[in-house]
């Protein structure tokens, strides 16, 4: 089951990370998570500038919306979001994250992303306290608080990080999604959905497992038990 709309707040959503998939069978790699739930997949662009590595641009965006119909979270790591996040749209992103720190003037950059018709995230760094995006996070449909620092994949979960969605979720209340990006397993994912995330970006402990669908079940059964408890 795919979309390409935004799920509602407050459902449950593990979001398979691209950065550890197959690059050599980006197609398959994302069929199958697909095929085990995933309704959306999160793609991280980095700019070897904003933060230290390089990924992709909105060609290779272009090529997997041809293969999948699934919701494409754009994650913008790089230094100037305004200047190329209409190639992004372009390409076939549905929703585009920017980091607070590379925007002077948030609200005008939200207002121009929705003109685009696509929803908007805004971006925590570990470093960056939660009043930097209080003004802008209620015009946002997510929020996305990072576990790691930006640039890596297979990072260390960092708790004093995701414990920002505490104070997150009070200021957006229920009707925006509170991302968590690093570090998750089975048991970092839990500690996060405790602390009020809904939306679990994971990426080697799908990608690094040959049963991706018996991975994903069990991050969701991790999270599911958070939240029956």
């Amino acid at each position: 089951m795919t979309t390409r709309k935004l799920p509602s707040a407050g459902t449950l959503e593990i979001v398979p990370s691209i950065l550890s998939a197959d690059f050599a069978n980006l197609a398959g790699e994302i069929g199958q998570v697909v095929q085990a739930g995933a309704k959306m997949v999160h793609i991280d662009v980095m700019d070897g500038h904003f933060v230290p590595n390089i990924t992709i641009g909105p060609l290779v965006v272009k090529w997997i919306r041809k293969c999948t119909d699934a919701f494409l979270d754009t994650h913008l790591m790089i230094t100037n979001p305004e200047q190329y996040a209409r190639e992004f749209v372009e390409a076939g992103a549905n929703n585009i994250t920017f980091h607070i720190e590379t925007v002077k003037k948030p609200v005008e950059f939200i207002k121009y992303l929705r003109g685009l018709e696509v929803t908007v995230g805004v971006t925590l760094n570990p470093p960056t306290p939660v009043e930097a995006i209080e003004k802008v996070a209620g015009l946002c449909d997510m929020v996305l608080v990072m576990t790691v620092n930006p640039g890596f994949g297979a990072q260390e979960f960092m708790d004093d990080a995701a414990k920002k969605c505490r104070r997150v979720r009070q200021i957006v209340g229920p009707k925006v999604r509170i991302e968590v990006d690093g570090g998750i397993n089975p048991k970092t994912i839990a500690v996060a959905c405790d602390y009020g995330a809904d939306t679990f970006v994971a990426g080697n402990v799908i990608f690094g497992q040959k049963d991706r669908a018996a991975a994903m079940k069990a991050l969701m059964e991790a999270v599911k038990k958070v939240r029956s408890s």
